[in-house]
């Protein structure tokens, strides 16, 4: 699966202030599936098929969980935002009261998936049955504060997972190997114009080098190999780009500091030099993954 160029839905205004369900959508339609070579790249690595149980934590819309069933996986996904979980029930399964279905339930997916909202302990796999991998797909070292609750999550995670589980933590690779970090630099430089300054929680900040190792040290992992993964963002247009980028959620703090409008015209400049002659937007970045064992 590669990156694909995104369309921007004809009367949009991209204006606007996104409500939750809007900034959702963007996220599933327009940006999440610039991952998919990194979802791929760790499944490939990491065997993924009718063996495995994997537990998603953050699974957003739930395009890596869909990948990995299409795989023959057994996948549980967990996420606190519920407009994207909403997104991710409708593409798993659209059928109502399928997160209770028994494991004998005809329908295949009833078997392989399901999805839980929240955002404290990791649930129990299905049926009690261990995890033999657990996966953090959401870009870990990006913004301030993005691992303080993910930490907790995976401590309460590996108790319920066999002796010797994979666990795969990612993140943005270094910031001279992605051309959108240049324009994430919007992102913290509006942020800045607060007053009075401050530095708060989901603030974009430069990647560092051992961004992921040190999540692993801080939830008794140990590391057991890595990976690097190009995931070029291509959008069709700077309209789609702009709502793609900020329905990451990086650009709140930006948007607080002063207006949306104000971010997606300085986002939109910022875009210009990955913008081709035929007004596509193309920007080549790289991602890495860290594989650790509990």
């Amino acid at each position: 699966m590669t990156p694909t160029l995104v369309r921007n839905q004809l009367g949009a205004d991209t204006s606007a202030p996104a409500d939750a369900g809007t900034r959702a959508r963007d996220w599933a339609e327009i940006q999440e599936r610039m991952l998919a070579p990194l979802y791929e790249a760790v499944y490939d690595r990491m065997e993924v098929g009718a063996a495995t149980r994997m537990l998603s934590l953050g699974c957003g819309s739930g395009l890596a969980m869909l990948v990995a069933a299409a795989r023959g996986a057994h996948v549980t996904g967990v996420d606190s935002d519920r407009e994207r979980l909403a997104l991710a029930r409708a593409r798993l399964l659209p059928d109502a009261g399928w997160d209770d279905a028994p494991a004998h339930s005809p329908h295949p997916a009833r078997r392989r998936a399901r999805l839980l909202e929240g955002g404290g302990p990791a649930p129990v796999g299905a049926d009690g049955a261990p995890y033999n991998l657990i996966t953090v797909f959401e870009p870990i070292g990006c913004a301030a504060g993005d691992s303080e609750g993910l930490v907790p999550a995976l401590r309460s995670a590996v108790p319920l997972a066999v002796r010797g589980a994979t666990v795969v933590l990612t993140g943005w690779g270094p910031p001279e190997r992605c051309a959108t970090a240049a324009v994430l630099q919007v992102a913290a430089r509006l942020a800045d114009t607060a007053r009075p300054p401050r530095t708060e929680p989901g603030r974009w900040r430069p990647t560092l080098r051992d961004d992921l190792e040190d999540v692993a040290a801080r939830a008794g992992l140990k590391p057991d190999g890595s990976g690097r993964v190009s995931c070029p963002f291509g959008y069709a247009d700077v309209g789609s780009a702009v709502r793609g980028l900020l329905s990451t959620g990086l650009f709140d703090a930006a948007v607080r500091a002063t207006d949306r409008s104000q971010v997606e015209k300085e986002v939109a400049e910022a875009l210009h030099p990955y913008q081709r002659e035929d007004g596509t937007v193309w920007m080549p970045n790289v991602f890495r993954y860290l594989v650790c064992v509990t």
